[in-house]
């Protein structure tokens, strides 16, 4: 079977044979294009890891601010977890520093969405626009005012 063909067939065996060849530094035996293709799509992963972090993160934010009567051991726990896993994922992947701020732009506006789909309150009871910093989203000694 061709590289190629073994990347459309049978996706597991063609990366054990690629990792194989990468570790016997067999250039020849390497599908390039596929290679590359692969190592784009990890990247991109990295990145909406950390959109879906930071979705979750402000989710239960704009919940804290808008219903105060809400918060509790969950919540806390919830914005407390999101956190730290921001900091890892930035830690453990440094280059996603230069994609963090558009991230975390593009996750208020779904997790404005889904904060106002879990609590039942109109879209327009969450701001448009962040009412936080990402630096204040990201201290843990941060907590919202309720609005």
């Amino acid at each position: 079977m061709v590289i190629d063909d073994l990347y459309d067939a049978d996706f597991y065996t063609w990366s054990l044979r690629q990792a194989e060849a990468v570790r016997r530094r067999s250039a020849n035996e390497l599908d390039w294009d596929n290679l590359a293709e692969e190592l784009d799509a990890l990247s991109r992963s990295e990145v909406r890891g950390l959109f879906s972090r930071y979705a979750v993160l402000l989710q239960h934010l704009l919940k804290w601010m808008v219903q105060p009567e809400g918060r509790g051991r969950s919540w806390r726990n919830s914005i407390a977890n999101q956190r730290d896993a921001i900091a890892r994922h930035i830690e453990q992947n440094p280059g996603l520093k230069a994609k963090e701020a558009d991230e975390f732009a593009a996750a208020y506006t779904a997790a404005r969405r889904e904060a106002s789909t879990e609590t039942d309150l109109d879209l327009d009871a969450f701001p448009e626009a962040p009412p936080f910093t990402m630096d204040e989203a990201k201290n843990p000694d941060f907590w919202p005012e309720a609005a």
